[in-house]
């Protein structure tokens, strides 16, 4: 009978403990925060403003503490070029690809700084025969990004967003081989109702 009481004792605090795991790999699991896709008008040379879009993401914990670090992790977005740029930009121009880096102003509520900038996210050679239609291009963290860290404020939730400017510092890629280098110095575009560059979810801070 001794035994029997043991062995279900073990056997409940195996079990307890497990749960106390689980529990802890909930609440310390990244959760992933993205944006809708954001319209910018970049500064293209030769044929000035033109538009692009753009959708950004990150991960962070499932919660922050007041007053402690938030860092984003495995940051990550696209860049496309709609269909029209596409058939003029890449196709008629002989240009079938691009690389370089992004440059990405974040801002923060219930968060300070309340802006800073991610610098050197990645955007890796991506060369591709003409499709009609939109041509999308990904760029992501890398060791060499340039990440910003946030102090959470009050307990509520912490938001972050894109800021109003963005910018490629890119080499486009010809046919021939040859690489053509441009900055694209991008502003959001003002629309009514303002364009909504929140990343989301908030991220709760207790």
């Amino acid at each position: 009978m001794g035994q029997q009481v043991r062995r279900a004792g073990t056997v409940s605090v195996i079990v307890s403990g497990v749960a106390c795991l689980l529990t802890i790999g909930q609440a310390s699991a990244a959760v992933s925060h993205e944006t809708g896709t954001v319209l910018y008008m970049c500064s293209f040379p030769m044929i000035g403003q033109q538009p692009l879009d753009v959708t950004a993401r990150f991960d962070s914990p499932g919660t922050a503490t007041a007053g402690g670090t938030i860092t984003p992790a495995a940051i990550s977005g696209t860049a496309t070029f709609n269909a029209i740029h596409n058939a003029t930009i890449f196709s008629a121009a002989n240009y079938d690809g691009l690389r370089g880096k992004v440059t990405a102003p974040v801002t923060a509520t219930n968060a300070t700084p309340a802006s800073a900038t991610v610098t050197e996210l990645d955007l890796p050679a991506q060369i591709t025969p003409y499709v009609p239609g939109p041509r999308t291009f990904v760029f992501t963290q890398t060791a060499a990004t340039a990440v910003p860290s946030f102090t959470a404020g009050a307990p509520g939730e912490a938001t972050f967003a894109l800021g109003n400017t963005f910018k490629l510092e890119v080499d486009f890629h010809k046919r021939d081989g040859t690489w053509t280098p441009w900055t694209l110095n991008c502003t959001v575009k003002i629309t009514n109702p303002a364009q909504n560059r929140a990343f989301a979810p908030a991220i709760p801070v207790v």
